[in-house]
């Protein structure tokens, strides 16, 4: 490619690391603290929800769901207390490859954020199972930006983070349409699904997907060639 990428701001869950379904599993600990019954016609209806809107801040997610803020912000932390255990157990791998893209990627000159729908707590909790502290030149949640996803918000706060000199050196990857939405609406040249995670090549098409690899290993080659 003859664009100029300077920055490349990369999802986590699905895109550089291992989902393997913690997010449905915290989601039914979040669903099981509210009251809704495991199973049940509603419980299914959420749950179809969570799956169509991986990538969102999920705290916008449950505001979706349950409608008033109380509930969703105690749907939120048992959601974050569910998966921050499953982590904490041992349930968190990189996806093969993503940390030595990650390490190709930096050592083409090019500067790495990667970034999440989860918490700050959150986030923090799998760079630490990971031993990612210092993989990446930064690390954004949806409150450190203003919103999550889909909206542009993080990886414009990546840009100006970094000192990017415009949005058109920046290249986006992540697994999920929404992280397609982020990436189009931020006006990044190359928006990368990845399809390692929740959503098929159709969803990341649609929403805008430039391109579509096996895996994040497949970037350094893209955007250097």
């Amino acid at each position: 490619m003859s664009t100029d990428i300077r920055l490349v701001v990369l999802d986590m869950a699905g895109t550089t690391v291992a989902d393997d379904g913690l997010v449905e599993l915290a989601f039914r600990s979040a669903a099981a603290a509210l009251g809704v019954e495991a199973d049940s016609p509603e419980h299914r209806r959420m749950l179809e929800h969570v799956h169509a809107t991986m990538g969102e801040s999920k705290i916008s997610v449950f505001r979706h769901l349950f409608g008033e803020e109380e509930k969703a912000q105690r749907a939120n932390l048992a959601f974050e207390e569910a998966y921050h255990d499953l982590v904490g157990a041992g349930h968190c791998a990189a996806i093969p490859g993503a940390a030595e893209a990650i390490a190709e990627l930096r050592g083409q000159g090019r500067k790495v954020v990667l970034t999440t729908g989860f918490s700050r707590a959150t986030q923090d909790s799998i760079l630490n199972a990971l031993g990612w502290q210092s993989i990446a030149d930064l690390t954004l949640c949806p409150a450190e930006a203003g919103r999550g996803r889909p909206y542009p918000d993080m990886v414009l706060t990546a840009l100006l983070r970094t000192g990017t000199d415009s949005v058109r050196q920046i290249a986006v990857a992540g697994d999920t349409g929404y992280d397609m939405l982020t990436g189009t609406r931020s006006g990044a040249p190359v928006v990368a699904g990845v399809l390692t995670g929740a959503h098929g090549e159709e969803r990341l098409r649609a929403d805008g997907a430039t391109h579509v690899l096996a895996s994040i290993t497949e970037l350094p080659k893209l955007i250097a060639g």
